[in-house]
């Protein structure tokens, strides 16, 4: 019979392997990521177990994940934090308790999770900081989430907060000068932020635009889901290729046939084929990127998803997919990518088409970071990732130079 040390060894190995996933030679702090990822993973992996078994769907269990990231906002001696509702949407308003001889800055925030999870609690550690590091007022925005509330809900949401806002008597109320707003997000909160933008310029009843937009790995297209960067960072930490299809198809609709299309990149049929120059990287990607990578055009007509479900190809799903002449009145543009993230080339395309327009650009590439490393700061132990520090410093540190 074998002996408890060989069981503990065994157990060892399994849970070495399961911690253990190769990581690229220029990553600092290895262990530490190593780490976050095979939490994430586990959390994802017992989510995928519950769907498989039936035990429970997904809807639910996203519900029962939502309600415990709930908590109410609290002040503290820097930042005063109140719950508010703008065109009855929920945020988070963060004010500086310091005093200004001037109008303030403001940022409207919109948080990542992939449309389905986050909320301002969630993002509280960044939001704060940038209120009282800028002394500027922040509009956290609470928007619905999918799968419960598929597209369009969080993008109206997140547009409705961000329009009222932009009204004179709001930006009065709380002392804001009305010509240094910028709308800022993540992940998909950068879907969100470059979609409301890209609408907030084109609406005659919006008066005050934002000054600019900073959008941090923003995710920008749904038509190429085989771009390089999802081919060679498919299976790296924090945000694996299938992770992402998964939230794309679960932001339009729960239809396990159109997850596996798009896996498979045959969700796109020949009535696209006028959109897809927008997202062709073999146009947009600097040769680097490309390395030896062969562009292949989706494969188009094998699938019927586009008739069924058009949203797929929506520029306020897809801000990546608008015509050149809806880019060149958008205002300075930061975009913030990392080399180890299936959605880098969305966001070098999205600068790539913006100074072919004429936007004035700043690009922060970061060739040693993950997906998601802003977000750090949320996890109940003091990780102390020098990287993720760095970049949350970067981004506010721009922020205060040029809004």
């Amino acid at each position: 019979m074998p002996s408890k040390l060989f069981y503990f060894a065994v157990a060892s190995v399994l849970v070495g392997y399961y911690f253990y996933i190769p990581l690229p030679e220029n990553v600092e702090e290895r262990w530490k990521i190593m780490f976050i990822d095979s939490t994430i993973r586990t959390m994802v992996h017992l989510v995928d177990f519950f769907e498989m078994t039936g035990i429970s769907h997904y809807v639910d269990i996203m519900a029962i994940l939502m309600s415990y990231g709930k908590a109410q906002p609290k002040s503290d001696e820097n930042v005063t934090v109140t719950e508010e509702t703008f065109n009855k949407v929920p945020v988070w308003l963060y004010v500086p308790k310091k005093p200004s001889n001037t109008r303030r800055r403001a940022v409207i925030y919109i948080h990542g999770g992939g449309w389905c999870s986050g909320n301002p609690h969630s993002y509280d550690f960044l939001t704060r900081q940038m209120a009282d590091r800028l002394n500027a007022i922040v509009v956290s925005v609470d928007y619905r989430l999918a799968p419960a509330h598929p597209f369009p809900a969080a993008f109206e949401d997140a547009y409705a907060a961000a329009k009222f806002f932009l009204q004179k008597e709001v930006v009065d109320q709380y002392n804001v000068d009305p010509g240094r707003i910028c709308v800022s997000g993540d992940s998909a909160g950068g879907n969100l932020a470059a979609a409301v933008t890209q609408q907030l310029q084109e609406d005659i009843e919006v008066k005050f635009k934002p000054k600019m937009q900073a959008l941090v790995y923003p995710a920008l297209q749904t038509i190429d889901l085989d771009t390089p960067s999802y081919r060679d960072n498919s299976n790296l930490a924090f945000l694996r290729r299938w992770d992402m299809v998964k939230m794309w198809s679960n932001y339009f609709v729960i239809d396990k046939s159109l997850r596996e299309a798009m896996e498979s990149n045959t969700h796109i049929t020949l009535e696209s084929n006028n959109l897809l120059k927008f997202a062709n990287w073999s146009n947009l990607l600097t040769d680097d990127l490309k390395s030896d990578h062969v562009y292949n055009s989706p494969p188009k007509g094998k699938s019927e998803f586009l008739k069924r479900y058009p949203v797929i190809t929506d520029p306020r799903a897809a801000p990546l997919l608008v015509d050149d002449d809806r880019l060149n009145n958008l205002p300075l543009t930061y975009v913030l990518t990392c080399m180890y993230d299936v959605l880098r080339d969305d966001g070098f395309m999205y600068v790539a088409r913006l100074k072919q327009a004429g936007v004035q650009v700043v690009h922060d590439h970061y060739d040693n970071a993950f997906h998601g490393m802003l977000s750090l700061g949320t996890w109940p132990v003091d990780l102390d990732l020098s990287l993720a520090t760095i970049m949350v410093n970067n981004y506010i540190n721009w922020l205060n130079k040029n809004l």
